[in-house]
């Protein structure tokens, strides 16, 4: 882990309570509780230099064996002057999947929310647009939790299928 790293991780821990860092491969993993995620995006951004949301994404921990929590959502930060980066993680529960919108912050999370909200039902409170953005609105179920069938639940046949010229 850099410098640079190891102090961000320094001052976000001493800052917000219950963080905790982990490193792995020599990139910076910090756990955040939830009712801290927003102020410590707003702190990485604004105050350390963060400047792009590389991605959103979530892990079902379903299955995982010795997993407390059902849901890890994961967001991938960079440094672009230094081209470091740090591993935001928050873990949520059903029935409250609901986080705040990070769009404030980066336009870029408007469409890495809608992604996430639609294969995994995670609500961002405060998105300006949150609707599904790859199936039809009509499907009622997330397709990447653990617990969706991998062949589905017959949905596909309820949907018409798109006519596309063939030139």
């Amino acid at each position: 882990m850099s410098e640079l790293v190891k102090n961000v991780t320094a001052a976000l821990t001493a800052r917000f309570d219950g963080c905790t860092v982990s490193e792995f491969r020599g990139e910076a993993r910090v756990r955040v509780p939830r009712h801290h995620l927003l102020p410590v995006l707003q702190f990485l951004q604004q105050e350390q230099g963060f400047d792009l949301l590389v991605d959103i994404t979530c892990v079902d921990y379903l299955v995982y064996r010795d997993a407390t929590d059902r849901f890890g959502l994961v967001y991938l930060l960079c440094h672009t002057e230094s081209s470091q980066r740090v591993t935001i993680r928050v873990t949520l529960n059903e029935p409250d999947l609901h986080v705040p919108s990070a769009t404030p912050l980066w336009e870029a999370a408007n469409w890495l929310e809608r992604e996430v909200y639609d294969m995994f039902g995670i609500e961002f409170t405060g998105h300006p647009d949150l609707r599904r953005i790859l199936l039809p609105p009509e499907f009622a179920a997330f397709p990447l939790r653990k617990d969706y069938p991998l062949q589905g639940r017959g949905e596909r046949h309820n949907f018409v299928p798109l006519a596309r010229d063939a030139s």
